[in-house]
Formats: structure tokens, sequence, C-alpha cells
């Protein structure tokens, strides 16, 4: 509901309760009152009205044991007025609707009224005249003439004014304090839910105007506000995540452009030297100066690989690189891996053996060439340190209930237990001196972020002189089971 609807209809709600509970507060009070000062008033205004009911009986019935000519004879008026006015009553004398004696002089409307009403409800024993209640009394008279003669007896009633004076007065103020006090509740209704957290996202925004991006917005009050504290918080961290990869990315961007300037130092210094040699004359003969531009050439070939590394790691930690999954048979694939890179061993004089411990066919979601990366980062890396002797290299296949383990072991010197928590690290090397770095120092961090990407793991288990295990773990996917 819209916040002006709910507005409109609480403070509808609350004239209404405020209504309910006076008239409730009304009835309460009278009950209360007449229980405890009323009833005797009440019983003496009683008794008067009775009497002034009886005494005016009384003079209706006397009155009309006389014919017209009696009651209109001046010695008995004497008497009626005297008696009248020992009720405090009034008496009017009419014939032929005209006043031929009265008590106390009345308009002609209300005299109309007096009979009209006496005429048409014979048994009516009250009439309102000129703002005053009075018991009424009619005799009436059919003269010889054929005219028509009226004595009105008029009492008026006394009403406790007092009383209702003092009910109104209650009821006045009940209702006024009772509207007042549910009007504050509705106000604090609407301050919990409307003020109060508007002025916590007012301070949100300016703690988010000052960067301070770190200051969260509570989901609080009303509808409409509770939805704008969640829009405004998923703003603030979206602003966050946005703020987080732009620092990451000048990060990424200055640790590009010193690790550039470092690792791309010894080549360049190469090439530069080997083609100064070549235009100061060093190379004489022509197997010489081919020497030195297949040097110049293959170290051109390492600044550019260098620079791919740079570039691809850079989109990984970012998370700026597609991956496009493929369910893949897990032997097939490093079966293939194993065949790609044999020739290459032996050349080298590497032996490459592929080993499959999986007892069953299975199954992996895969970025195919994302993959052989990683493969190709590690076979690289275990290329460089086997025994120059005897190098061996295994890549090895095997399997838990859920998950595809690849293992590839080389049998080199092995990685300082001290180094080891770190190889997977950028720009690691275990050669802290990297004076003999003919690589980015980033092969095993790409295939960290590859494999992480695949929502895998990687690790690394070596030891002095024992060689060094790179395993991967990938979940396995159901041969039944459809992309």
């Amino acid at each position: 509901m819209q916040l002006t609807k709910r507005f409109f209809l609480m403070n509808t709600l609350a004239v209404l309760l405020s209504i309910a509970l006076t008239a409730l507060a009304a009835v309460i009070f009278v009950a209360v009152y007449t229980e405890l000062f009323g009833r005797e008033a009440q019983i003496r205004q009683w008794e008067r009205a009775f009497e002034v009911r009886t005494g005016l009986s009384e003079i209706q019935r006397e009155a009309m044991t006389r014919d017209f000519g009696g009651v209109a004879d001046p010695s008995y008026q004497q008497e009626l007025s005297q008696r009248v006015k020992a009720l405090g009553a009034h008496a009017i004398l009419l014939k032929n609707r005209e006043v031929l004696f009265a008590t106390r002089t009345f308009s002609r409307p209300d005299v109309e009224k007096s009979l009209l009403l006496t005429a048409v409800s014979p048994h009516e024993d009250t009439v309102e005249l000129d703002g005053t209640t009075y018991l009424i009394a009619r005799a009436s008279y059919e003269l010889p003439s054929g005219e028509d003669g009226v004595l009105l007896l008029l009492a008026p009633l006394k009403l406790n004014t007092s009383f209702y004076l003092l009910l109104g007065s209650f009821v006045v103020g009940f209702f006024v304090l009772t509207f007042l006090l549910l009007n504050a509740w509705v106000s604090y209704r609407f301050s919990r839910g409307i003020i109060l957290p508007v002025t916590r996202l007012r301070n949100a925004a300016v703690h988010i105007s000052r960067g301070d991006l770190d200051f969260g917005i509570a989901e609080e009050g009303d509808d409409e506000v509770r939805e704008l504290c969640r829009t405004l918080e998923l703003m603030r961290i979206k602003l966050k995540e946005s703020v987080y990869l732009q620092q990451k990315y000048d990060e990424n961007r200055n640790f590009l452009v010193s690790s550039i300037s470092h690792d791309l130092k010894t080549p360049v210094t190469s090439i530069k030297g080997y083609i100064e040699g070549i235009i100061d004359g060093v190379a004489r003969t022509p197997e010489k100066r081919a020497e030195y531009l297949e040097t110049a050439r293959s170290k051109a070939v390492l600044v550019n690989t260098m620079i791919d590394d740079l570039l691809l790691y850079s989109k990984l930690d970012l998370q700026q690189l597609p991956y496009h999954f493929e369910r893949t048979d897990l032997y097939r694939y490093f079966e293939d891996c194993a065949a790609e890179y044999r020739h290459e061993f032996d050349l080298a004089g590497i032996t490459l053996e592929f080993v499959s411990e999986l007892s069953a066919p299975a199954a992996v979601y895969i970025d195919r060439e994302r993959l052989k990366r990683v493969i190709q980062n590690i076979l690289d890396n275990a290329a460089k340190y086997v025994n120059q002797a005897d190098g061996r290299v295994e890549l090895r296949l095997r399997e838990t209930r859920t998950s595809a383990i690849i293992e590839i072991r080389d049998n080199g010197p092995g990685i300082p237990e001290g180094d080891l928590p770190h190889i997977f690290d950028r720009f690691y090397r275990v050669d802290a001196s990297r004076k003999n770095a003919d690589g980015s120092g980033l092969g095993l961090a790409i295939a960290k972020q590859i494999v992480e990407g695949h929502g895998g793991t990687i690790w690394a288990r070596s030891a002095p002189g024992e060689g060094t295990r790179i395993m991967i773990s990938l979940k396995k996917s159901g041969m039944g089971e459809t992309t």
C-alpha cells in the first residue's frame, strides 16, 4: 500500500476509533455519575414532575366539571392563577382561538402549536415552546353558540443542565485527548517506519559521498522505504565492487608495468647486445651472424611470450576472460594432451608417460583450450627441472567418488618446504635472484586461476631430492548428463 493511502487510512482510523472510545466513555460516565451522584437528584426531579403532572390533572378534571362560563368567571380565574402559580405552571383560556385570559403571555405561534398538538394527540403531555419543554393539559368546551372554548395548562420542565454541561465537557475533553494520543501513536509509527529510516539513509548517503563504502544500509521501515533501503544497499555494494575492481585494475596495471620493466630487462638487454655485436662487427663470419640473429630471435620470442602471459594473467585475475565449457571424456582428452607433447619431450631427451587408474569412463565439464594451457604450463615447468641424466615426467589420472584427479609428476630436484606454499603466486621463483629467469614467472599462477575458474583446486607436493607432484581436482560429470 502506498504511503499516502496508508497515512490517510491510519488517520481515518484514529478519528473513528476516537469517536468509538468517546461514545463508550460517555456511556460509562453516565452510568457512574448516576450511580454516585445522580440517583437522588433524579428521584427529586421525578417526584417534582409527578407532583406537577398530578396537579395539572386535578385542575384539568375540576375545570371540565364546570361549563365555559364558570371557567371564564373572574373569581375562578383568580383562583386558577393561584393554583397554577403554586405548581409553577401557566394557564391560557381561549375562545375561538382567541385568548381571553392567560397567566403568562405566549406568542401566537406557540399557542397555535399547543392547540394543534393537543387536538391531534389528546394524550400528548409535553410540548416544546421557545426552547423550553412544558407539561401540557387541555380542557375543551362546546359553547351553545357553536363556538369552541379551550383551557390550556402548561408547566415548564426543569432539566438538570449542570449534568449535561458536565457530560458535554467530559465528552469533548475525552475525544480531544483520545484523538491526540492516537495521532501521537500514528506519528510514532510513521516516525519509526519512515522518518528514522530516511534519516539513516541520509547519513549513509553522506558516508558514501565521502567515499566510505563500508557503511552498510539496513533494510528497515515500511514497504516503500524498505525497498528504497534495499535498492541503495545494492547500489552501495555494486559501487564498492566497482571501486574494488578499479583498484584491482590499477594495482595490476602498476604491477604489470613494474614486472615488465624488471622481467623484460634481461632479454631486451641480450637482444640489444647481440644486435650491437653484429653492427660493431664482432660477428664477422656469416655463421657467427646467424648465431647472433638466432639468439636475438629466441630472446624476442621469449619477450613476446612473457607479454602474452602478463596480459592473460591480468584478464584472469579481473575475471574478464570468458570460459566455454564442454562435457569432455577425461581419458581421451589427457591421452591426446600426452600424445601432443610426447614428441617435444622426446627431442629434449625426457620420457613422458601417461597412466590411467580410472576404473570406468569419466567426464568433466572443461574449457578445452584453457585447460590445455594449464597442462602446458605445468609440463613446461616440469621439463625445466627434471633430472638431466634420466628425465622423466608422468601424467597420471585417478578418481574419487565425485572428483577426477590429474597428477603431473617429475623426477626433478624438488622444492624446499618454505617455498612450496608460494609457487602459485605470481612472479614467484624458487631462485630468488631471478637472474637466470627464462620465463614470465606466471605459469603456475595462470594455471591456478584457470583451474579455479573451472571450480577445481590445484596443489603441489614436493620435497628436496624427491621431485615434484602437481595435482588438479575437477568435479566429475555423470556420463548420462546432458549439457
